[in-house]
């Protein structure tokens, strides 16, 4: 089953005073499945964070359609959502637990303390339950956005830049909690641009361009175990001039590195240092990744 069906969306921004219009989005179609993770990608302005506002309901489509759980009437399945916003503002006067607590009322399902407590320590902010919300750093305010976005228990988790402003290790920590989150039967859908991130935990990614998809499908459909390049180590042989010809070169000791992008590339190099005396000590082939694939998009499609 398709949890999320967007059919020929459209959003434009108008501007009576400039009389201009901006397409935000231009017909754009997206099915997100039940149970997967799916990544949403794209650079600064591609339509990202329209695209999320307006499957929640904040913006009104100019046109197209949007079904979710079946239904094209979103309003009656608004309480399966969840929503953590880019940049997310809490009412600063608050604090950690009395922001869920109210969060919890708003959705008819007032926790109980120790359940609060449990959700802040699930994302790490339980140490901060009595603390202010104004005086919440970044990575602790993205951690409250998230557990905000799960108090309701949705069944549909939607997030927008999740591991905005976080450390290394808070970013460990959300990554495992959008892993538990699939685990449970949620479906998450995402948008970053950390994409070794989105590479690490997504099943299925989209890249979208001027309010447009111009690549969508399982990473491995995506990537295509395409090799990237191949790293050649050679000792007892420095004609760098020659090697250079093939690709770049770093010498680390008495072993240059030459990379190459191709395999007819690669055989010359070897045949070049084998008939000079010298002799082979690494091939070692980088397969493509999906910030490789991400940037070939970019330059296609500008």
């Amino acid at each position: 089953m398709n949890v999320l069906k967007i059919e020929n969306l459209v959003k434009i921004y108008y501007s009576p005073f400039l009389r201009k219009k901006t397409y935000g989005l231009r017909r754009l179609n997206l099915e997100v499945k039940e149970g997967e993770i799916f990544g949403l990608l794209g650079p600064n302005g591609a339509g990202k964070t329209t695209t999320l506002k307006t499957i929640v309901g904040i913006l009104k489509p100019t046109s197209g359609r949007i079904k979710l759980f079946e239904s094209y009437n979103i309003e009656r399945k608004k309480s399966l959502l969840g929503f953590l916003p880019e940049n997310p503002y809490f009412y600063r006067h608050l604090t950690g637990y009395e922001l869920l607590l109210f969060y919890s009322k708003i959705f008819k399902e007032k926790k109980s303390r120790k359940e609060i407590y449990s959700l802040l320590d699930r994302v790490g902010v339980k140490n901060a339950a009595h603390k202010k919300i104004g005086n919440y750093s970044k990575g602790m305010l993205q951690r409250i956005g998230l557990a905000q976005a799960i108090i309701n228990d949705p069944a549909f988790v939607i997030l927008d830049e999740p591991m905005s402003g976080l450390d290394p290790i808070g970013r460990k920590e959300i990554k495992d909690l959008i892993f538990q989150l699939k685990q449970s039967g949620k479906t998450i859908l995402f948008s970053s641009h950390i994409l070794p991130d989105v590479e690490e935990i997504c099943e299925r990614v989209g890249i979208l361009m001027n309010g447009k998809i111009v690549s969508i499908g399982n990473l491995t459909e995506v990537l295509k175990e395409t090799v990237s390049s191949i790293d050649i180590g050679v000792r007892g042989f420095y004609n760098i001039k020659i090697l250079s010809k093939f690709g770049a070169i770093l010498r680390q000791g008495d072993i240059v590195y030459i990379r190459v992008n191709s395999e007819k590339k690669k055989d010359a190099v070897i045949k070049n240092v084998v008939d000079n005396g010298g002799s082979i000590v690494t091939i070692e082939s980088r397969k493509k990744t999906l910030e490789d694939h991400f940037m070939e998009m970019i330059r296609e499609k500008r």
